[in-house]
């Protein structure tokens, strides 16, 4: 993957202190002070077009019920696994010691951690408290300098151009607007800056799950489909018009005793499992079950008994023009 270049902004200093801008503290604060903010933005009028059909008061429910998905379960169970996303990612979007780098929708860390090892200044964002808590103990115990900051990815509180770069790992392309998280990944990179990106593709084996659990547990209408990040359309029609954007595709090897184990891990940790389970009767959760270790079933390329299934991302690295 060629590496995109950089001569068209300096970095800023390292010593620049990174000043978020005030935000109320509760995540359901938040999410109301972002939806005033962009009504004052785009105006009262353009609401029916933020997000497919939904109005802005019907996109901070949405995301209100989202935060509480992603606070259910443990997701920092499931998501130190996959630490390696991040890593990949940041040698990718070619970090380099000294940047100001944000990790937006950073859960427990994964992006941020990767960045930190390499010299990076940086800073941790999501509206889950206790997985940017978890990000810290990491941090603390692996002897990393991490800021964490509860914030909206659709209305982060920094200036323009505070950043040299911007990533998220499979946690950006579950916000409600995608337009607007788009937006506010650019608008926080300075120019000749980057944004990496992984996000879980439609074909690929998570795309699948979630197929399978939005047959049972239909997605809010008129949400865009969070998958739309994982192919090369839709990241090209998200970040095109302000960046020049690298796409590959990549696999990641969940690694499990059996399909069995697979399932029940994340129907203890992974918030849209639990809670689609806790919607569902009892005929509901059996299909449910069975379908999630069905596909796990068929995607396991292990040939000793356990369980090794690769599932496939799409890996972005976007130039700020």
């Amino acid at each position: 993957m060629r590496r995109p270049t950089d001569d068209r902004g300096p970095a800023l200093r390292h010593d620049d202190a990174v000043v978020p801008a005030d935000r109320p503290c509760d995540v359901a604060g938040l999410i109301r002070a972002g939806r005033d903010r962009e009504a004052a933005e785009r105006g009262i009028e353009q609401e029916e077009n933020m997000s497919e059909t939904l109005t802005l008061d019907a996109l901070a429910a949405v995301k209100e019920k989202q935060q509480a998905t992603w606070s259910s379960g443990d997701y920092a169970v499931i998501g130190t696994t996959l630490q390696l996303i991040g890593e990949q990612l940041c040698e990718a979007t070619d970090l380099s010691a000294g940047w100001k780098v944000l990790d937006v929708a950073a859960g427990n860390g994964n992006a941020a951690l990767a960045a930190a090892r390499r010299g990076c200044e940086v800073v941790a964002t999501d509206y889950v408290e206790g997985l940017l808590d978890r990000a810290a103990s990491r941090a603390k115990a692996d002897g990393l300098t991490l800021t964490t900051k509860v914030a909206d990815a659709e209305d982060l509180p920094f200036a323009d151009g505070t950043f040299d770069a911007a990533l998220s790992t499979v946690g950006v392309m579950f916000t409600p607007d995608p337009r607007r998280a788009a937006h506010q990944l650019v608008r926080v990179v300075r120019p000749g800056g980057r944004i990496g990106l992984a996000s879980w593709t439609p074909e690929g084996f998570v795309g699948q799950m979630f197929k399978i659990i939005g047959g049972h547990v239909p997605p809010p209408a008129g949400v865009p489909s969070p998958l739309q990040w994982g192919t090369e359309a839709g990241v090209e029609a998200l970040l095109g018009a302000a960046c020049d954007v690298e796409v590959t595709r990549r696999s990641f090897s969940f690694r499990y005793r059996s399909a069995h184990d697979y399932f029940e891990t994340f129907s203890a940790f992974y918030g849209p499992i639990v809670k689609a389970l806790a919607a569902l009767d009892d005929t509901g959760r059996a299909s449910l079950r069975d379908q999630l270790v069905g596909l796990a079933d068929d995607h396991n390329r292990n040939e000793n008994g356990a369980l090794t299934i690769d599932a496939e991302y799409l890996e972005v690295v976007a130039t700020h023009r």
